[in-house]
This record gives structure tokens, sequence and C-alpha cells, in this order.
């Protein structure tokens, strides 16, 4: 009988989940859907559909068009009945974004604050995350957890930072964080967590390779549908391949590192104006000294992505800070710069562009929580 008993209530975790997941991917469906594409007895799928709204989990909201016979309730799941925090954190910034259960950013903001390894500091930033908290309404037990991505490379049990010159933080600890939050907390590498919101976004990828143009380039490559991470934790760091080993000084002591030729900071640097600035001034003047930096910032780039595409051939996403700044003809430029380099032609559907800026490493480290509850409902 106990036997029994085990299999019965493990059957209905079973279906339970497959409704939940059904739902889920449909976003809006009804009963009968379920019925059908389920296989399912109409009894079971009722019972479920209780549960889950009972949890609230679900809800039923308007109906479908009528078809001759009653109208059938849309059923969908609540997308913010648990939210996940991430944390993207800057040598003088730092910025938010709540994720719901769709990996949509409900709410983003940005804050400036310098860091610094001290108690202050972590006082600072931890005291600010619940402020965002409380100010957005969310409840304590709506959250899933926050997930803090850094400039710098993560040790393999996530505990700390291991490397770190950008911003001088091979001192900071996940507990640092932890200790002063009431929620489940990681620590992730910001180009890590970019990848993936990358591959959250671009499911059918089954490889890429992610470059994240923020103020310090970063990097990561995707495999077997999942972010490669290495032996030492710094696979894709591609900032410090070498462009010229003759060439100016990186902040890891090299010289000549893609760091130092196709960062934000870089071209800021080249062209004298702020990003914004800078591509306000190529937009209006089609020739000129805006014009040769971002001709020279591209061919740069595009050799970068013409050598790792030999060694991982997938296509290739554009992601960070610059992106948005990018308009069709700098795709169709860097690809033809891609292609006169590489004896292995590159398609233009091969080179995609992210969508959310800024925010991507933030969005992309709160995504780890929401994975793991989806996968667990």
């Amino acid at each position: 009988m106990r036997e029994k008993g085990l299999t019965a209530i493990a059957l209905k975790k079973i279906n339970r989940a497959k409704v939940y997941h059904y739902i889920y991917e449909e976003r809006l469906t009804s009963k009968l859907q379920i019925v059908k594409d389920l296989q399912m007895g109409l009894s079971t799928v009722s019972q479920n559909l209780v549960m889950l709204e009972e949890e609230g989990l679900i809800d039923r909201n308007g109906s479908f068009d009528s078809t001759g016979g009653r109208k059938a309730q849309v059923i969908r799941i609540v997308p913010d009945v648990k939210i996940s925090l991430g944390v993207g954190i800057l040598k003088n910034m730092f910025h938010i974004a709540a994720v719901d259960l769709y990996g949509e950013a409900v709410h983003k903001d940005t804050f400036c604050l310098s860091y610094e390894n001290s108690e202050g500091y972590y006082d600072e930033i931890t005291g600010r995350i619940k402020e965002f908290m409380k100010e957005k309404g969310y409840r304590e037990d709506q959250v899933l957890g926050i997930s803090i991505a850094t400039q710098g490379i993560i040790a393999p049990d996530g505990t700390c930072v291991t490397y770190g010159p950008i911003m001088d933080n091979q001192d900071m600890k996940l507990e640092d964080f932890a200790s002063r939050l009431p929620y489940a907390c990681c620590l992730e590498h910001d180009s890590k967590a970019a990848a993936c919101l990358e591959l959250w976004n671009h499911r059918e990828l089954d490889s890429a390779l992610v470059f994240l143009l923020n103020q310090n380039l970063g990097g990561a490559v995707i495999t077997n549908h999942s972010v490669h991470k290495g032996f030492s934790m710094h696979s894709g760091t591609i900032e410090h391949l070498c462009i010229d080993p003759a060439g100016p000084a990186c902040y890891c002591g090299k010289k000549g590192c893609l760091e130092t030729y196709c960062s934000a900071n870089a071209l800021e640097e080249e062209a004298g104006v702020s990003a914004e600035d800078f591509f306000k001034n190529l937009r209006k003047n089609e020739r000129g000294r805006f014009r040769e930096i971002w001709e020279s910032y591209l061919f740069h780039l595009a050799l970068a992505m013409r050598n790792c595409n030999m060694v991982i051939d997938s296509p290739v996403i554009i992601s960070g800070y610059l992106a948005p700044y990018f308009i069709e003809e700098d795709l169709e430029y860097l690809l033809k710069e891609i292609n006169a380099l590489s004896p292995f032609p590159m398609l233009k559907n091969q080179l995609i562009l992210g969508t959310h800026g800024q925010y991507t490493p933030a969005i992309g480290a709160a995504l780890s929580y929401v994975k793991t509850f989806i996968s667990q409902v």
C-alpha cells in the first residue's frame, strides 16, 4: 500500500508539472486544449488547474472567441508570482533588474556608487537593494533570490572573486552580500551572466560566441546549449586576445589585448567624448574623424570575431552597452570585414544583435533563479 501511495503521489507531481509547463510554454491556453495536447483526462486536468490556481501559480483571465459553443476561459501562468533580482556591479555604479518568470525585466534602475572592499560599501549597496524591493512592492516570500554579476573571474564554488583587476575586487566574497540580505544569493561573472540572457533569448542556438561590448570588453562561449566556464572559469575571455603584441597596455599587464581596441572605454578615449555623443556625431556625418574611429573599431572587432569563429563555428552575438547603438549599416560593414579576413564566409543571420544594452549582465544573472524555479514546479 505504501509503495502504491508513493507512486500515486509521484504521478500527481508529474501531472502537475506537465500541466504547469504546458501553460508556461503556450502562454495562453484553455482547459480543453490542455486535455487534447497532453492527452490527459478532463478530471485530471481540472484537478491540477484548481491546485495550481490555489497556489497562485496560474489564473484565468478572459475568454477566447467563441467557435459556436461556450467560450473557453483563457488560462495563463502568473508571471510575477515570483521574481528574481539581478545586480550588475561596475566600478562606479551598479544596475538592478527585477525579472519575472518569463525572463522579462519588469523593473530596472541604475545607482551611482564607487566600489571599494569595505563594510560601508556592502552596507550601502545591500541597503539600496532592499529599498528598491520595498519601492517596487515586492514581498520577501515573492523573491526567488538575488544574483550578483560582477567584473571578475568567480571561483568554481561561487564563493568569491579570484581575479578582478578592473575593479580591484579580488577580495569580494558572496558572504559580503548574503550576510546582509534576507534572500538566497549567488555570485556570477558578468560576461557569463550576459551569455545566459542571450541564450535565453535565442533558445534555438546550440553554440554561439558572445561579445559583451561594455565599458570593459567581455565575452563568453556557448556550447551544447550552455555557457562554457572552463577549468579555471576563464573560458570566453576574448578581451585578452592579443591583437598586436606591441599595442597599447591593457589592465591585465600585457599589451595589445582586444580590450584596448574594442571596449567602450577604448572607443570613448579615442573619440574624446562619451559613447552617446560619439554616436550622435557619427550619425550626423558620413565621413570624418568619428567615421575613421568607428571603422577602425569595427575592423578590430571583425578580426577578433573571425579568429574566434575559426575555433567555434557558430553565430556571433553582439551584446552589452554598445549593442543598442549598432544600426544595420554597421552590421553590414562588420560582416564585410569578417568575410574579407575569413576563408569561410559568415552569413548575415549568423551575426545577432542583443537588445538589453547595459542591463544585460543584471538581467542574465537573475535568470539563474528563474530557471531553477520553473524546473522545480
